[in-house]
């Protein structure tokens, strides 16, 4: 269809999973089994309902009859009970016991927080499996030395692994945080329209084990072990707000890295995959414009922005509950959920193709890496018999002079030679020349690549073993 609009996010950017995660026929069938599981809790606990009822909601728990409640809708304006009289009209025996005492957020409230819940252990794989590619780039070019750069000005070399452990320390932190969000989830329960309980209270004739069991019963058949403590008539929103944020964590991380890639990207020394006949510009057809890189900060950019939603419908709720968080709430939680997923599909993309050169990498730090030795060339001159103080000064104002031939006359780093001629230092180009060895100025990058992975990233692989080797392709 082309007479309407559809949102980017599913048609572009998140994967099937995602999408099928926050369809209505995943959240109309997880309606039917929190009635099957109410009805099933209260039955245990001695309510005049039968197992046959059971069976009849059983059978059509999967089998959603849209058009029904749709046509219901319409007559009764109220998207719970249109759904609760669809059901009854396929299962006229059990029509009487579906959703008794319970109030619309029984089925709202548990089913959404169900979905964040499948969804951010979706996320979660994705994540690992992201840490397991960045992984293995890290640990293949930690010895590979490179320019480093504070405030985007030369700085002492790293190396590529080295730079990488950052990217996927952020990533670490984001899956610490991810697993702690999912850890303390729990579902609302049966907490009735305030969440005093009161329809359940009189349901069981003011029985306070029953009603208590009854929450317990609930959570267990849908695969939880316990419901939050109190409630409104909503759980509080404020976990909306914990899930977007962690999310939200990880669309900075992201960002992070792409800005990362770009930058790289502009001096030639990694790009992201570029497919054979991709266009990079309508104009200038040499480009290889790192598309996907900015795809994933333009989705990171959406997805921080998208946190400060559920963060204002928590604040502004009024009392027991406002219907002001509905609207936004169907926006901003699947699209933060979208987001993150496309984000992530992008970052295994990348991963997959991603392209170094290393005589890119090795010219550019040998051009700095003179002004770099500066240190150790000094120490060898004093071996040599020189006078560190007046050595000092000369060196300064020969790194001033090969810092102006570079600037402004366009020329070849040349304090080497400077060095060579004074004879105050008493070495030779070659002796000086020996000094460039990259890997002197590295300290411990590879070893601190080594350790991080062994220590704290391969533990995590090893639990989510059978689900590594995630390939994700993306059309340019």
């Amino acid at each position: 269809m082309h007479d309407k609009y559809i949102s980017p996010l599913s048609e572009r950017y998140a994967g099937k999973e995602m999408q099928y995660i926050f369809s209505p026929d995943k959240k109309f069938k997880t309606w039917r089994r929190l009635w099957i599981a109410l009805a099933k809790a209260e039955k245990e606990l001695g309510l005049n309902i039968s197992s046959e009822q059971i069976e009849e909601l059983e059978k059509f728990k999967d089998d959603i009859n849209f058009e029904v409640a749709k046509e219901r809708e319409k007559i009764v304006r109220h998207d719970v009970m249109s759904h609760v009289y669809a059901y009854g009209v396929q299962c006229p025996k059990a029509k009487g016991i579906i959703h008794l005492g319970a109030t619309s957020c029984y089925v709202g409230d548990n089913t959404d927080i169900i979905l964040m819940d499948e969804a951010l252990k979706l996320v979660r794989v994705k994540l690992v499996n992201v840490m397991y590619k960045l992984s293995r780039f890290a640990l293949k070019y930690r010895d590979l030395p490179t320019l480093a750069f504070t405030h985007f000005q030369p700085a002492q070399p790293v190396t590529v692994g080295k730079r990488a452990s950052l990217w996927l320390n952020d990533l670490l932190i984001d899956y610490e945080d991810l697993c702690y969000v999912i850890s303390g989830l729990k579902l609302r329960g049966c907490k009735g329209t305030t969440g005093t309980q009161a329809s359940f209270y009189e349901l069981f004739e003011k029985d306070d084990f029953k009603v208590k069991k009854l929450d317990k019963l609930v959570a267990q058949y849908m695969g939880y072990n316990s419901c939050y403590a109190v409630s409104g008539q909503t759980y509080s929103r404020k976990i909306d707000s914990r899930v977007l944020n962690v999310l939200a964590g990880i669309a900075q991380s992201a960002h992070k890295f792409s800005n990362d890639i770009r930058l790289l990207a502009h001096l030639k020394e990694i790009e992201e995959p570029f497919e054979k006949d991709q266009i990079g510009s309508s104009a200038m057809a040499y480009k290889r414009n790192p598309m996907r890189s900015e795809r994933m900060a333009s989705l990171s950019n959406f997805l921080i922005s998208d946190a400060l939603n559920p963060m204002i419908v928590a604040s502004t709720q009024w009392f027991e509950r406002t219907l002001d968080d509905s609207a936004n709430k169907r926006l901003s939680i699947p699209e933060g959920f979208l987001a993150v997923d496309g984000i992530l599909n992008l970052y295994l993309n990348i991963l997959d193709g991603i392209v170094v050169y290393p005589k890119v990498i090795e010219k550019r730090l040998g051009a700095e890496l003179p002004f770099m030795a500066t240190e150790n060339i000094m120490m060898a001159a004093v071996k040599a018999g020189g006078d560190r103080q007046e050595l000092h000064e000369k060196i300064r104002k020969l790194s001033m002079e090969a810092g102006r031939v570079v600037k402004e006359e366009g020329k070849e780093n040349n304090l080497l030679e400077l060095i060579a001629a004074d004879k105050s230092f008493n070495l030779s180009i070659d002796e000086l020349k020996r000094e460039m060895d990259a890997s002197k100025y590295t300290g411990r990058s590879s070893k601190q690549v080594t350790e991080f992975i062994e220590e704290y990233i391969e533990p995590v692989l090893e639990e989510y073993k059978d689900k590594l080797g995630m390939d994700v392709r993306i059309d340019v």
